[in-house]
């Protein structure tokens, strides 16, 4: 099996007693799914009796392309289907010879099955997910946590490989910007693959490259991470991230915003906003709804903010925070707020406020205080997910509903909400009193 110099280099990141999870790929034709199924059979080969995953997005995917790199991988190894290994279409598992065994896994997101409990059983030795931008990070995480087989037995580590092409999202803050950086963590691994770095690539297919339009030539070709091809992106991603250093923009009102969640997996996050500068971020889970609102009149009391400038989500549970404070309560699916100069074009007051916020973002207009790194991770992650939904119809704008935001980030954006919701005072007309001169 000839391997490329990337390859190899990933092959040893694989067989190291240090790095446990890495990302290979960057670009189309660089040997990803080759590499990944290769690293599978040989470890099979090489710890009898151990279980490996191979994963992607959707099972019928897997199967109609790494499943055939995986054949590929076998004739080239000199393995005979039926003699070194049997495919059980029913359980979608692969069996070799000496007893070890490969899972063939469908980990894409579905709203019944938000925790992966159909995982909740697996234990494996290790993973290979093909085009693992395709998949939340809680599904890489939890995937991540079912490697537990064997490893004692063998000597081993917890290892787990991904492969994609450039994209924004958990892989691309998780591995390549650090990795530019110098700040990767030192269990983790990035190798960029370019086609160039192909040598057993068909020429022809570099060239079939080169006559693809520029957004796709820029990722698949070039391997560059940071050109965005969605049209449908709202905010523009260096400027998510300035949002962190503009501490030029200037203060003003005080307000605050709240998302509210209870005794679930989300996250309640409560901001302070002087002006456009969120100044103070809390964040509470599996609190009540009596202990929220006892909570939001405390930072009122803090920091002087009436309740004509404090606005909750309404809907769900923070209804009654809403009830309980008699503040402004924010519902997702009402109608835009009426304004003088724009005209009511958009779907709903969520759509509204999240067109006003990638206006000021875009422009440096906010600034958040936040220093934490996770914190930032987490915002820029979901602020990346807004994006407007049937672009190229007419009628009035929407985004993308916040299930599917949930779906493809593994959890609800609540920190981008909480942001979003500032919105609707940038918006509301001002009350201005005209008084008569005595």
């Amino acid at each position: 099996m000839k391997l490329s110099h990337k390859q190899t280099t990933t092959i040893d990141f694989l067989e190291d007693d240090l790095h446990t999870e890495g990302i290979f790929g960057g670009g189309a034709g660089g040997g990803k799914s080759i590499l990944g199924c290769y690293w599978q059979i040989k470890r099979r080969l090489k710890y009898p009796k151990t279980r490996g995953l191979i994963g992607r997005a959707k099972l019928k995917t897997l199967k109609e392309t790494t499943l055939n790199s995986f054949f590929y991988v076998c004739q080239q190894q000199g393995l005979q289907s039926g003699i070194h290994y049997k495919i059980n279409n029913q359980s979608n598992e692969i069996h070799l010879f000496n007893g070890s065994s490969i899972f063939l896994k469908d980990l894409f997101y579905y709203p019944s099955d938000p925790n992966f409990d159909e995982l909740g059983s697996l234990e494996i030795t290790d993973a290979f997910i093909d085009e693992c931008n395709q998949i939340t990070e809680k599904a890489w995480n939890i995937t991540m946590s079912r490697i537990r087989f064997g490893l004692d037995e063998n000597n081993l580590i917890p290892k787990i490989l991904g492969t994609c092409n450039p994209s924004k999202g958990y892989v691309y803050n998780n591995f390549y910007k650090p990795s530019r950086e110098n700040q990767l963590k030192d269990e983790r691994f990035f190798v960029q693959s370019l086609v160039t770095d192909n040598p057993f690539i068909s020429k022809h297919y570099i060239n079939n490259l080169q006559k693809l339009d520029k957004a796709s030539r820029e990722r698949l070709l070039h391997g560059n991470w940071d050109y965005d091809e969605d049209p449908s992106v709202l905010i523009d991603y260096e400027k998510s991230v300035d949002i962190f250093t503009n501490e030029f923009v200037s203060g003003g009102y005080k307000y605050i915003t709240a998302d509210i969640a209870r005794l679930g997996d989300d996250k309640t996050v409560i901001r302070v906003w002087d002006g456009l500068r969120s100044i103070k971020r809390y964040e509470f889970a599996k609190m009540r709804v009596d202990d929220v609102a006892n909570k939001i009149r405390q930072i009122q009391g803090e920091f002087n903010v009436p309740n004509s400038n404090t606005i909750c989500d309404e809907d769900g549970v923070g209804g009654g925070v809403v009830d309980t404070l008699r503040c402004i309560g924010f519902v997702n699916n009402s109608r835009p707020l009426e304004t003088n100069t724009h005209k009511l074009n958009y779907y709903n007051l969520r759509t509204q406020c999240y067109f006003k916020l990638a206006d000021l973002v875009n422009n440096n207009l906010i600034y958040l205080s936040d220093s934490d790194i996770d914190i930032r991770k987490k915002i820029t992650e979901e602020l990346a997910e807004v994006k407007q939904k049937d672009i190229d119809k007419d009628g009035k704008l929407m985004i993308v509903p916040k299930d599917l935001i949930k779906r493809n980030l593994g959890r609800s954006p609540d920190d981008a909400d909480s942001i979003m919701m500032r919105m609707y005072f940038e918006i509301k007309p001002s009350f201005v009193r005209n008084l008569r001169p005595i």
